[in-house]
């Protein structure tokens, strides 16, 4: 049997994956990719950037070909529409109305909503940064099979100042903290989507690498107080990278087995793979 043969949709504009590059060595795509492979060393991923302008499938292929879809983050707002946002919307619905099985993380979320008929809009309780903290499983979440075997209530990577704040008709929510909807399903014809509002598929390392991109704005916005603090936060992030279970900086950053163990920190997407992704590849095959 082959390995999933899955398309990644990256979200950013050149001029961000370009700070991506430069700040780890990989842009938001690639990064996804890499994280897939850690997942399941079969998996075969090709790249979109609709962000940028038009696009085509690689060597003939159709949309339909594909075991599955994932959206990756991006720095864009979906309600400020334009061109680089609207492609991307139209590109999702084609995967959708193909019945392609599609995973969102954060801004792959806001797109599937968006083009499902929901709504997002800005965050009226401010950024979420870092660590989304307290995200609790509802009734349907700790039923959901996107979440088996993950506590019931978790810490999560994050980066955003949106919300869904109207999910499409017959759409569930599977996580929810006080900053909004964290977590959702739904299907578009015979297509699934599950997204969540972070970032399962990051690494400490890339939280540090937006920080320091955000710079004086997280600093503007009270986040941190001063570009020192910034710094140091970076700092004992990219120490976290090679040592999750440093017993101080998981208290000071209140993290819990969720972050500490990366196989519950991509548990979302590892069932994505095992419960969705995998009898499609096999109804190819």
């Amino acid at each position: 049997m082959s390995g999933p043969r899955l398309l990644i949709l990256d979200g950013n504009v050149a001029a961000i994956r370009a700070k991506l590059n430069a700040a780890v060595g990989y842009d938001s795509g690639t990064g996804y990719a890499y994280m897939l492979r850690r997942l399941d060393a079969a998996v075969e991923c090709e790249i979109l950037r609709p962000a940028d302008g038009p696009v085509a499938l690689p060597g003939g292929a159709a949309l339909g070909d594909y075991d599955g879809c994932v959206m990756t983050g991006s720095a864009l707002n979906v309600y400020d529409g334009g061109p680089s946002i609207e492609r991307q919307i139209q590109l999702l619905s084609a995967v959708l109305a193909a019945g392609v099985p599609l995973f969102g993380s954060c801004w792959g979320l806001q797109v599937a909503v968006v083009a499902a008929g929901g709504r997002v809009e800005a965050n009226a309780k401010g950024r979420e940064f870092g660590f989304a903290r307290r995200i609790a499983l509802t009734a349907a979440g700790r039923a959901h099979p996107m979440y088996a075997g993950k506590p019931s209530v978790f810490e999560a990577p994050t980066i955003h100042r949106d919300a869904v704040t109207a999910l499409p008709a017959g759409a569930t929510a599977l996580a929810t903290n006080e900053m909004g909807i964290q977590a959702a399903a739904f299907t578009v014809g015979s297509a699934t989507v599950w997204g969540v509002q972070y970032h399962p598929e990051y690494d400490h390392i890339d939280v540090a690498a937006v920080a320091r991109r955000y710079g004086q704005a997280l600093v503007a916005d009270g986040t941190f107080t001063d570009s020192a603090a910034l710094e140091a936060y970076a700092q004992e992030l990219t120490q976290l990278q090679t040592d999750p279970t440093n017993s101080a900086l998981t208290f000071r950053h209140g993290l819990g087995p969720a972050m500490t163990e990366e196989t519950l920190r991509r548990l979302e997407i590892s069932n994505w793979l095992v419960q969705v992704v995998a009898p499609r590849v096999q109804r190819h095959d």
